[in-house]
């Protein structure tokens, strides 16, 4: 199969702030559509901390450099299992779970400090805020904004359904 004739896969952003309660829960989901998409569907992290959650914007940074480390998603998913403990122990937080999945916790230190993913995080934030995101998670599928910063209750079935109809519409 050539690339001309190979599926696209089907986009899914996911607006995250990685101190977010809401995230955390939103992570079985996320796994779940994972698992029954495979590489037809592809959850992208975008990067929306708030500002009532004081350490979400370090933790931006550091999945940033967990990505450039080659391990972004398996980090997103440790610091979110931890979002009390990143509320309550700050950065220190973010330093342990890089040196528990064999990241360089070095260059974690290194990057917090010297701000090389500043602009990342603050493109992600700005395109968010562009397209109306208000709360963490907000997916974007398709055309859809979906906000499970409000409820989360049938979101799992919104994007399934709508993943259906565009890899069906891409067929």
């Amino acid at each position: 199969m050539n690339d001309s004739t190979a599926i696209r896969p089907v986009v899914l952003d996911i607006w995250c702030d990685l101190e977010c309660p809401d995230c955390h829960r939103a992570l079985d989901d996320v796994r779940t559509l994972r698992a029954r998409y495979g590489d037809r569907l592809e959850p992208r992290l975008r990067h929306f901390p708030l500002e009532k959650h004081k350490h979400a914007y370090a933790a931006a940074q550091a999945a940033e450099e967990a990505a450039e480390q080659g391990r972004g998603w398996p980090y997103v998913e440790a610091v979110l299992a931890r979002t009390a403990e990143l509320a309550a122990r700050g950065e220190a937080v973010l330093l342990e779970v890089a040196g528990e999945l064999g990241l360089d916790a070095e260059e974690f230190d290194t990057a917090l400090i010297d701000g090389r993913h500043l602009l990342a995080v603050d493109a992600d934030q700005a395109e968010g805020k562009a397209i109306g995101v208000t709360g963490t998670p907000t997916y974007v599928i398709g055309d859809e904004r979906l906000d499970g910063g409000k409820s989360q209750e049938g979101l799992r079935g919104r994007v399934e359904e709508i993943a259906d109809r565009l890899l069906a519409d891409g067929a």
